[in-house]
C-alpha cells in the first residue's frame, strides 16, 4: 500500500484536493482520482491539483489541473490562487510573486497582505481553432458570438479560451438560467472537439455581473475562475462591461475581481483557503 498526505481547498466553495509531489513520490496518472472525488465514498473535490517540480530554472513549480472525473485539464483559476497559498504555507516558497509552468503557459499568481491572491491568468484567444470550437456553416471566424443548436433552441455564445475553452451565454435572470439542460448538452456539443466550460452571466452593470457555470468533466460547481475571466472578457468584447476596471463577478460561492482590456493579460483576485490537512492510503 502507498501512502499519501494531502492538503483540502477552496476558493469559494470550488474545492481541491492538493498534493505536493515534489516532497512525495506520486504519479496522478496511476492514481484512483475519480474514486477519490466521490463526495461519499472519498475525499470529494472538483478538480485534484498536484504541485511538482518545473521544467525548467525559468519558473518556480509546475501546477497540473485532473477534473472530478479523472481527466486531466489545461488551467483553473480557483485552482492557481490555491496552489499559490498552498506551496506559501508549505514553505516551498518565500516568494510574493510567484512564476507557474501549466499546460497551457505560464501564470503568475501574486500574494496579497490581505490575504487574498491576484493571478495574471494571460492574454484570452478567440479563434475557434483556439478554443478548439468548429463554427456552423457562413459563420465568420472572427465573430463576437457563435450559434449552438441546443435541441430546437438556437443558443448564441460567446467562446474564450482562457488556457482551458469557455462559452459565455448572456442571460436575463441567471437564477432561471437551465444550467443543467443547457451546459450538459454544449459541454459535450460536437461542435467543441475538447468539451467547454459553459457560462451563464447575467449583467447588472457595466462592474457587476452574476455567474453560473457548468463545469466540462464536473458539473455546475459553486465557482470557476477560469470562467470569470471568461464572461468578463466576453462582457468587454461585446460592449456591455468596463474595460480595464475591476468587474465584480457574483458565484455561487462568492466574489471575485476581473479586469482585462483588449490586448492585455486578465487579472483575477479572489480568495483561497485551506479546509484541513488528509492522509489516504492506496494501492
Amino acid at each position: 500500500m502507498k501512502t499519501l498526505k494531502f492538503t483540502k481547498m477552496h476558493g469559494l466553495g470550488n474545492d481541491f484536493m492538493v498534493v505536493n509531489a515534489i516532497e512525495q513520490d506520486f504519479d496522478p496518472l496511476a492514481a484512483p482520482l475519480a474514486q477519490w472525488a466521490d463526495r461519499y465514498r472519498g475525499v470529494g473535490f472538483d478538480q485534484f491539483l498536484v504541485v511538482e517540480k518545473p521544467s525548467s530554472d525559468a519558473v518556480d513549480f509546475r501546477y497540473r489541473i485532473f477534473n472530478a472525473d479523472g481527466r486531466e485539464v489545461e488551467q483553473c483559476g480557483n485552482g492557481a490562487r490555491c496552489f499559490a497559498r498552498f506551496v506559501a504555507d508549505k514553505g516551498l516558497t518565500d516568494k510574493k510573486e510567484i512564476l507557474v509552468e501549466t499546460a497551457k503557459g505560464i501564470i503568475v499568481p501574486k500574494l496579497l497582505d490581505n490575504g487574498l491572491v491576484t493571478v495574471n491568468m494571460g492574454k484570452p484567444r478567440f479563434m475557434p481553432s483556439e478554443i478548439p470550437f468548429v463554427p456552423a456553416h457562413g459563420e465568420t471566424e472572427d465573430a463576437l458570438t457563435h450559434i449552438v443548436l441546443v435541441g430546437l433552441e438556437s443558443v448564441p455564445v460567446s467562446c474564450v479560451n482562457m488556457g482551458n475553452p469557455h462559452a459565455v451565454i448572456l442571460v436575463d435572470d441567471v437564477e432561471a438560467a437551465p444550467v443543467e439542460h443547457w451546459g450538459s448538452a454544449i459541454e459535450s456539443h460536437e461542435q467543441f472537439p475538447e468539451r467547454v466550460n459553459v457560462g451563464f452571466m447575467q449583467i447588472e452593470d457595466e462592474l457587476s455581473v452574476r455567474l453560473r457555470v457548468f463545469e466540462r468533466g464536473v458539473g455546475e460547481t459553486q465557482a470557476c475562475g477560469t470562467g470569470a475571466c471568461a464572461a468578463v472578457v466576453a462582457g468587454v468584447r461585446n460592449g456591455l462591461l468596463k474595460a480595464g476596471a475591476p468587474v465584480r463577478v457574483t458565484l455561487p460561492g462568492g466574489e471575485l475581481f476581473i479586469s482585462w482590456e483588449e490586448g492585455g493579460d486578465v487579472q483575477m483576485t479572489g480568495p483561497a483557503e485551506t479546509v484541513f490537512e488528509g492522509e489516504l492510503q492506496y494501492s
